[in-house]
């Protein structure tokens, strides 16, 4: 692709039939009575997320979209019908929406789970949990020892934070192996510990001037990379990168959307910029009738941390849209990571700073960054979501859509600030008044919610932690998410979180930022779907939209809060078609277009 040095600035992108500028969908046709057959799905009980037609018993379905939700009655009116009863016994809520996810989910299971919990892989086998520095060690050393030799270990999932303050450096992995290069990728993935083999693999040195590679006492590197630039430098990161472009990411990410309920799903971070061939093997994938879940995809501009012309980026990103836009496939926007995470002390707080004494964050978009960045994607008519964990992060990411807006009117753009962990009543004020999003990261309250109150950011900040209710009050259109791989993918769990706030020492945080079962399942469906221009399309079960829900065991609004996250989920419907969870999916498809 010839990429000029600068593109024309354009007004914002008109919205399509269906109201998203973030995606171009397939042409409907209207004022036809739909062709071919209507089946009309039983349940015990459909909680659409319709306002205006809040509940129903059954819900017609022709060419992958809704004719009707209501009686029996009132949904046989178009016409005759195959009455399927497979969910007779079940409850029917829209498909889940999770806004912000990695393909890494489906990629990093190749490598080992050293995590703090237990985890179930796409394979439905349960990853134990180490609770100890020494279960971690040990657990690593059980698959170095399963290695062929020669063979580089990579693993995943560990967080220092757990442990007391335990750090594993170099010294530790040489332990488990001095001569096998070892590549320790924390669960946040803004960081990473490596043997003394993995960094002579990249010749890290002392002499390294790139930010984030830690020094120990003697002065030399103690293994430990602090965020992109620094992990990049041992190729065991690019090669765990590289495997998200194995076909079979993209199915086993597909299985654990299955399980968890979840039909449309963010890419959020993908690197098709810059390496547009990845399309030819995701596409495929994506695009197979078999595949289960609708993909929207959020580009990097480039590497975190790296700068680039954003100009250029706005042009191949629109490239790529208006080329490879499928109902599957849609590509959302860009995505511009700020600051790194609070429990590995990378974000950017606003003072006093840490709780614990520890040096401020890193930027890896400066807010003189950002604010270009930001305006030219929003003269371009691209929805710009933003990566900020650190309070001070979200003040830079405020300012930059502020400064935009001053000088391009679009008053429908949707912008979202992502993880907003910290963001105060006064921020979430000004979010609420640019018409700014917020995706929140609900499952820190959980995952983190212990050591962010005793560690990092200390009891008073901890109960605004993920603060949602306070998001409403002030106007702001709010969702949730896992961003997976990092903490599990699956909406009931995330929707547990907000909805009780409690963490594993029975601790609760913030009780006044609690919200409704209802409005945390409108987050889970609505609020991320509106936030990608997709609310028009997905988000609740009415006439006109996709027929994608998820099919659960129990209503999440009516069981005691407590037992959300303990629901059962039987599987999804996607386009109408049912896809049960456990059940094999595949076979992948090779760049080719040949099925293996």
């Amino acid at each position: 692709m010839n990429n000029p040095d600068q593109i024309a600035p354009t007004e914002p992108q008109a919205e399509d039939s269906v109201g998203r500028t973030g995606a171009t969908a397939a042409p409907v046709v209207v004022g036809v009575i739909p062709e071919g057959p209507i089946r009309v799905y039983v349940a015990r009980e459909i909680v659409t997320m319709n306002p205006s037609n809040p509940t129903g018993t059954h819900v017609a379905v022709a060419n992958g979209r809704i004719l009707g939700v209501g009686s029996l009655a009132e949904v046989a009116v178009w016409g005759d019908y195959q009455l399927d009863e497979t969910f007779a016994d079940k409850v029917i809520v829209p498909g889940f929406v999770e806004a912000h996810s990695h393909l890494l989910e489906g990629s990093i299971w190749v490598f080992g789970y050293v995590g703090r919990f237990d985890r179930l892989g796409p394979d439905g086998v349960r990853r134990p949990g180490s609770a100890s520095v020494d279960s971690v060690l040990e657990r690593i050393g059980e698959l170095e020892r399963a290695l062929a030799p020669g063979e580089p270990l990579i693993c995943w999932g560990f967080d220092p934070i757990y442990y007391e303050g335990e750090r594993v450096s170099k010294t530790e992995l040489d332990r488990v192996s001095a001569e096998r290069p070892i590549f320790l990728m924390h669960a946040s993935l803004h960081l990473a510990t490596a043997n003394s083999a993995a960094l002579a693999l990249g010749d890290v040195t002392a002499d390294v001037e790139t930010e984030g590679v830690v020094l120990g006492d003697d002065g030399e590197p103690n293994g430990e990379l602090r965020e992109f630039p620094a992990m990049m430098l041992v190729p065991l990161f690019q090669h765990a990168m590289r495997a998200m472009g194995d076909p079979r990411a993209y199915w086993r990410l597909g299985q654990l959307a299955v399980c968890s309920g979840v039909t449309t799903l963010t890419d959020l971070g993908n690197g098709s910029i810059g390496n547009p061939t990845g399309v030819d093997v995701s596409g495929p994938q994506i695009n197979h009738r078999d595949y289960p879940v609708r993909v929207v995809r959020y580009c990097l501009p480039s590497s975190p941390g790296r700068t680039v012309d954003p100009n250029v980026v706005a042009q191949q990103f629109l490239a790529l849209k208006a080329e490879h836009t499928s109902e599957h496939l849609r590509w959302g926007g860009i995505k511009l990571v700020a600051d790194g995470s609070i429990q590995g002390y990378t974000a950017v707080l606003k003072w006093p700073g840490y709780v614990n004494g520890a040096p401020n964050g890193m930027w890896l978009v400066t807010p003189e960054q950002m604010k270009a960045y930001v305006e030219c994607f929003h003269r371009a008519g691209i929805n710009v979501h933003i990566h900020a964990n650190g309070d001070a992060t979200v003040d830079a990411a405020i300012d930059a859509v502020d400064a935009a807006l001053r000088n391009h009117a679009w008053l429908d753009h949707r912008h979202t600030v992502q993880h907003c962990q910290l963001t105060s009543a006064a921020q979430y004020r000004r979010m609420g008044r640019l018409g700014m999003c917020a995706n929140v990261f609900a499952n820190h309250l959980w995952y983190w919610g212990d050591q962010h109150y005793e560690s990092t950011v200390g009891p008073e900040r901890a109960n605004r932690l993920e603060s949602v209710a306070t998001a409403k009050r002030m106007g702001v259109p709010f969702s949730f998410h896992s961003d997976a791989s990092v903490t599990p993918l699956g909406h009931l769990h995330t929707m547990w979180c907000v909805v009780n706030r409690v963490t594993p020492s029975g601790r609760v945080l913030g009780d006044v930022e609690r919200i409704s079962a209802y409005d945390a399942l409108e987050a889970a469906t609505m609020g991320a779907a509106f936030q990608m221009h997709l609310d028009a399309e997905i988000g609740s079960i009415e006439v006109g939209k996709r027929a994608d829900f998820a099919i659960l065991d129990a209503n999440p609004l009516s069981v005691d809060p407590m037992s959300i996250r303990d629901i059962g989920v039987w599987g999804t419907v996607l386009s109408g078609v049912p896809h049960q969870a456990g059940v094999p999916l595949g076979p992948y498809v090779n760049p080719a277009g040949e099925s293996a």
